[in-house]
């Protein structure tokens, strides 16, 4: 499929966008963190991310710089080219480099082994393990936005390492990315787990995370849906039970 600048809306044009914005954010942060470890940075529904292993943690505040030297790389321009290698030579590249977790990826990845390298002026910048595709050139990458960071296990499993996760997204036009982030700010001030407690209707706590404490006024609510419930289960002709809230360890089992 022949995917262009023209495509702003399409999932596919967005979604290679994104992809390259990635391997772009990661180039940036072996710039500013010498000796970091790059792991994997797929595009996602919303943008994408990118899991990295540093030698020392960063945190939210430190987005700022890294999207700073993402700009600097984006006004250089990048171009990415496309090459297939053998599993032994690529193996022998990434340990070569220090990169654990690409070599560890080439132990289960299937078919062909393929390379994206991001250039500019001749020099090679950041080559990756990655089945692609990506943009020709960095050009169409118009509007850039990291978001938040997260904490990800290697592999999604718990008992690997914890690598820092950073998320981003990115669009054809600014105007794109500026109507996004007001949705998000939006959706921000309408979270429940926000106005719940702004406005002192439960609170939450360590002692059962995600479960709210209600207080009077977040009863009043929960009382008047309760009855809702019941006069319409009733109209229904639906009969209530009630089951205990605690049971012995067999039945869990």
């Amino acid at each position: 499929q022949f995917l262009t600048t023209r495509d702003t809306a399409d999932p596919d044009a967005l979604s290679v966008l994104r992809h390259s914005s990635a391997h772009v954010l990661a180039e940036a942060v072996r710039r500013l963190y010498p000796g970091v470890k790059v792991a994997i940075g797929p595009p996602i529904e919303q943008g994408f991310y990118y899991d990295f292993d540093f030698p020392q943690p960063i945190s939210e505040s430190d987005l700022e710089a890294i999207e700073a030297e993402v700009g600097k790389v984006l006004a250089e321009g990048r171009s990415w080219s496309r090459e297939e290698i053998s599993r032994d030579e690529a193996r022998t590249r990434f340990e070569a480099e220090g990169e654990p977790y690409k070599v560890e990826l080439l132990d289960t990845a299937e078919g062909a082994i393929s390379l994206y390298t991001q250039s500019h002026d001749g020099s090679s910048d950041f080559t990756d393990l990655c089945r692609g595709p990506h943009l020709q050139d960095s050009g169409p990458i118009k509007a850039f936005k990291l978001t938040h960071l997260a904490g990800a296990y290697w592999r999604g499993d718990e008992h690997n390492k914890q690598l820092t996760r950073i998320y981003g997204t990115a669009f054809f036009r600014q105007a794109d990315l500026d109507a996004y982030l007001e949705r998000l700010e939006e959706a921000r001030k309408r979270d429940h787990r926000r106005l719940g407690v702004q406005l002192d209707l439960f609170h939450l706590s360590e002692h059962s995370p995600g479960s709210p404490f209600w207080h009077p006024k977040g009863m009043v609510i929960w009382n008047t849906l309760e009855d809702l419930r019941r006069r319409e289960n009733r109209r229904r002709g639906y009969l209530e039970v009630k089951t205990p809230l605690l049971y012995g360890q067999d039945t869990y089992e």
